[in-house]
């Protein structure tokens, strides 16, 4: 059984976890896979194959350092499950939904990932498979919402009714809001160009702004919290615990 100073040592390194994540995924992304902002949806397979043959080894470097990094989000979420089972008592519904959520965001991270890895394996591939591929990549890592959203729901409708008020009130609002900016991210299928295409505002760039809102605001107060409550004392380290 850990103690209480190693079990709250623990929790000081596991809220890094989060920023850990999506460290990994920008750098494997923006400056090796060159994938930031994307590809836009209305090339035609001969440019989106010229990117993978361009820059073969760094979308492969890149990829593999997303794979490993989604491994972080585990971590992150047992943290979340951590503090979601202290407001309901035990482990209850909003516990799990949030672990079957969160373990269900690490596969939608890195299964896009193996989508890039496939499309630059070969070299002599059939552009229009590598264009498929792509496709596949792009709307797998953008379109499947459910997941995000039922684990912002989790953790927002928590905190709102921790009567403790481990976390502030507003972060649980937070959290609401950033589910709720997910809802235009399935229209990437509907178009090619524009806004709500995969690489459009509405998409890409608001999801993407929303996740790394919640990513820090989840991080920077959960380590405030953990920060209040490490004093020697039993009962203040078992409550940073929650």
């Amino acid at each position: 059984m850990l103690s209480p100073q190693a079990n709250l040592r623990l929790l000081q390194r596991t809220s890094w976890s989060g920023f850990v994540y999506i460290a990994f995924l920008m750098v494997g992304i923006w400056p090796l896979a060159g994938f930031f902002p994307s590809q836009p949806p209305s090339w035609d397979a001969a440019q989106i194959t010229r990117i993978y043959h361009d820059n073969t080894v760094g979308i492969r470097i890149g990829m593999v350092l997303v794979l490993v990094g989604s491994m972080f989000y585990v971590p992150w979420t047992a943290m979340l499950a951590k503090l979601i089972a202290a407001v309901e008592g035990k482990p209850g519904i909003l516990t799990f939904s949030q672990i079957i959520a969160g373990c269900t965001n690490v596969l939608l991270t890195a299964y896009p990932a193996g989508w890039w890895l496939t499309a630059s394996f070969r070299s002599d591939r059939d552009p229009q498979i590598v264009q498929l591929l792509n496709d596949i990549a792009w709307l797998l890592f953008i379109t499947p919402i459910a997941p995000f959203m039922i684990q912002n729901v989790a953790i927002g409708v928590a905190i709102l009714n921790d009567a403790r008020q481990t976390l502030p009130r507003w972060v649980g609002y937070v959290n609401l809001w950033v589910a709720f900016l997910f809802i235009p991210d399935p229209l990437a299928f509907f178009f090619h160009s524009g806004p709500f295409a995969w690489r459009g505002i509405f998409i890409f760039w608001l999801a993407l702004a929303a996740y790394t809102v919640f990513l820090v605001v989840m991080g920077v107060t959960l380590r405030q919290a953990i920060r209040a409550s490490s004093d020697p004392d039993v009962s203040a380290v078992h409550a940073a615990a929650a």
